[in-house]
Formats: C-alpha cells, structure tokens, sequence
C-alpha cells in the first residue's frame, strides 16, 4: 500500500488516500519516487481539458530510485536513480520513422491500462502513463529514462516535463539564435524553463511577460532582461523593447487565448511564434488574412518542446553540471502529496513558479 493522489472523476477534488500496486510484470519497473513536479497538465486533466480515463493517479513529471524490474529489462536495475518520461516513444509509427517523436502516435496507449487498485479493490489508470503523484509507481520500462549523473533525484524531476519542455520550445521548435530578442508570455515553470534556455541561446533582449508582478524577481533571476505586467499594450511595449521591430521570437507558455494573440502581435515580421500552453477547446483564436500575409510570420504550435528525451537529457544534464541551467530556481515550493490542492489553486491564481513533491 502507498499513498497516492487520485483524480475520481473530471472536475472531482483530488482524494489523497492508499492504493495497492501490483509487482512489476514483464517490461515494467517499480520506482520509489524522489520528488514530482505540478504541472498545468495535471491541472487541465482535473477540469477535463485534456481528457484520460478516470479515476486516475495524476503527476506525470517525476523521478526516483528503482526498486524492482520485471521479465526483460535490462536499461535500468534496481537501485538505479531514473526520470520518468510520461510520452514515450514506439520508434515504429509515422511520426517516430520520419524522426518526430514527440508527437509518437502510441505515447499516450497506456494512460487506458488498468495498473493499481484502491482499497475497495477500485480500478485505478496511470493519468499520463506514470502516475508520479505516488509514493511508488509502476510503469513500462520505456517509461523511464537513467538519471543523469551529478544531479539530486528531487531536481531531475524537472527534467521530466517543465525543463524538456521549455528548453526545447527554445532550441528545437523557435531554434532561437544568438543575439535575437524573445518574448516568453506566462513564467511558471515551462516560462522559467524557456527563459533561461533563451539566456543560453545568448540571446538578447529577453523579455519575460506575465500577470503577476510577483514573477518579476523569478524572471529576472532566469535571465529576462525585461519584465512586463500583461495589458493590452504588451506588443507595443515589446515593440518598444526591440527597436521598434518586435521579437525575434515569441514563446507563449500560458495557453490563453488573450496571450497567444499577444504573442503573435509581439513578433516582428518575418519572426516565430511558438505556443506551448495547452488551452481548452473554447479557447478560439483568430487572424485575419491579411496580416497572415502582410507578417510572414512562422506561427507553430510545440508538444513537450519538439523533444526527443533519450537525446536531450544529456545535453540539458550538461548545462545543469555546468551552472547554465539553474533547476533549482524552478522550484517556488516544495510541498507533500496533500499540497497539491493548494499548488493547482496558486496555478489557477498565477501565483509561483514550479511546486515540488517531496516524497
């Protein structure tokens, strides 16, 4: 029996109470978790903006120690420290054969297995493949990834979603290059990610935006050169900031419908817009054709940061060891299972910057 957050039914308060998990079978792997990350996925899988079977265990970013292996792995052993990776690959669909892993067609296949029961014996499903908001999980062996060496279990939880995202929403979808200007819209944890990967793409000026003034400091100490308070004059005010052109680049973490025109009017002509926040369906969005024309601008939506895991790990476990990348100053609070609650309303309420399970 381990304690675990459970999502009952979508729009349902999260229930912190025992489950039973099963050994690990063939190909799984059993891992005590160290630390999890609160993301705005998990949020938008209690609301039903992202659907899953339910109940479900949520927490998708996370990172522990194994405790035991079943038939046939052989990557990882017990006592290895790993990170988990919520969309794996199958390295045989369309997607994975033209080298597009991040938009595998089979990731998600295993969030309708049925991998641990509740008490009462109540089936109970992995809300994105890994269910981390648990004191021990049980997952696919492709689920989980070595834990680069050289860094606490409890941050390399970050790797597993905030960090893979926002790095790669720099590096891989934008392809940011130095000396151009970015604008990051929404400074949580993916926003405080995509700042500090834009810092080490050298570029400048970085501009960070957000509707709390409080995210003016955790911004700052990223690498944004500037802060905005969000209005309506935001892309004048980056205008502003960039010689009268726009940024180069425009990188949209918060998945508002208000904050993704935002930054498509922030870019310049000819500049990228990447949107990373996942919005609901209502969320419309709207152009007209002429300014599609009149911009030339590259509007690209991004999942899980254009990231292949296996290759980008060890480049961001790099500039981890090698001081560029500060995970730490992700982390706005660390909390125990029974703070997720209160995190998911700091979220909704645009407060902080990534909450941290400490298990």
């Amino acid at each position: 029996m381990v304690r675990a957050a459970i999502l009952p039914a979508v729009g349902a308060p999260l229930e912190i109470r025992d489950i039973v998990l099963p050994e690990p079978g063939p190909g799984q792997v059993r891992v005590r978790l160290a630390a999890a990350g609160v993301c705005h996925s998990d949020l938008s899988l209690t609301n039903g903006t992202m659907r899953v079977p339910v109940p479900a265990v949520l927490g998708h970013e996370g990172a522990g120690t194994v405790l035991a292996v079943g038939e046939g792995v052989t990557h990882v052993a017990p006592g290895d420290g790993v990170v988990l990776n919520w969309a794996p690959s199958c390295g045989q669909c369309h997607h994975c054969s033209i080298g597009e892993v991040w938009l595998c067609a089979k990731a998600l296949t295993g969030v309708g297995a049925v991998y641990a029961h509740d008490a009462l014996g109540a089936e109970l499903h992995p809300g994105l493949n890994v269910a981390a908001f648990a004191e021990e999980t049980v997952v696919a062996a492709h689920c989980v990834l070595p834990a680069p060496a050289g860094i606490p279990l409890a941050e390399a939880a970050l790797l597993g979603c905030a960090v893979l995202t926002g790095y790669g929403a720099v590096h891989h979808s934008a392809q940011v290059r130095p000396g151009e200007s970015v604008a990051v819209f929404g400074v949580g944890g993916v926003g405080l990610a995509a700042v500090q990967a834009a810092r080490i793409a050298m570029a400048g000026p970085i501009v960070a935006v957000d509707v709390s003034p409080d995210k003016e400091e955790l911004a700052r100490a990223a690498g944004a050169t500037e802060f905005l308070l969000a209005s309506e004059t935001t892309p004048k005010d980056i205008r502003a900031l960039t010689g009268g052109q726009g940024a180069d680049v425009a990188v949209e973490c918060a998945g508002r419908a208000a904050s993704i025109r935002a930054a498509w009017e922030s870019t310049r002509r000819g500049g990228r817009t990447t949107v990373v926040g996942i919005g609901g369906k209502e969320q419309q969005v709207t152009f007209n054709a002429l300014e599609i024309f009149h911009f030339a601008r590259t509007f690209t939506g991004c999942v899980y940061g254009n990231s292949d895991p296996a290759r980008d790990l060890p480049v961001i476990a790099a500039h981890v060891r090698a001081g560029r990348l500060d995970l730490g100053a992700l982390v706005t609070d660390r909390i125990t299972l029974d703070g997720i609650p209160a995190a998911f309303d700091a979220m909704l309420a645009g407060k902080g910057g990534r909450s941290l399970v400490i298990f």
